[in-house]
């Protein structure tokens, strides 16, 4: 007898997030901020590294690199204006941040632009 694991059912419309459903970013935090401005631009360059195709997992990952890099970046400021750097939480935060874009790819993904069949008939019968 084999035990099947049980399926997940996707939520109604109704009863989806605002940031399942791409409606926020983070759930009550202003984005006006530096911060989150920095944090939606990471987050869009990440995308587009992944040609505009990031699966559920991969803006997971998304996510968490971009907050790490904002977290770096302002690490990184405060050192330069002369503040202490907790050099154990950086090394962290950088290693971990390393990890999570190997995940991702640190290649950039070539978007396939080969025309189809028919679109190549098409522009050729044009010529």
């Amino acid at each position: 007898m084999s035990k099947t694991s049980p399926q997940i059912a996707q939520p109604k419309p109704q009863g989806a997030t605002r940031i399942g459903t791409q409606g926020t970013i983070l759930q009550g935090v202003d984005m006006r901020t530096n911060g989150g401005r920095r944090f939606k631009e990471l987050c869009a360059d990440l995308v587009h590294h992944l040609c505009d195709d990031a699966t559920a997992p991969q803006l997971a990952i998304i996510r968490r690199a971009a907050a790490l890099a904002v977290w770096c970046e302002q690490a990184e400021a405060g050192q330069a204006r002369g503040d202490d750097l907790d050099i154990a939480a950086y090394s962290t935060a950088s290693n971990t941040l390393r990890r999570l874009l190997t995940d991702l790819g640190l290649d950039r993904k070539a978007r396939d632009i080969t025309p189809s069949l028919a679109d190549y008939i098409a522009g050729r019968a044009n010529d």
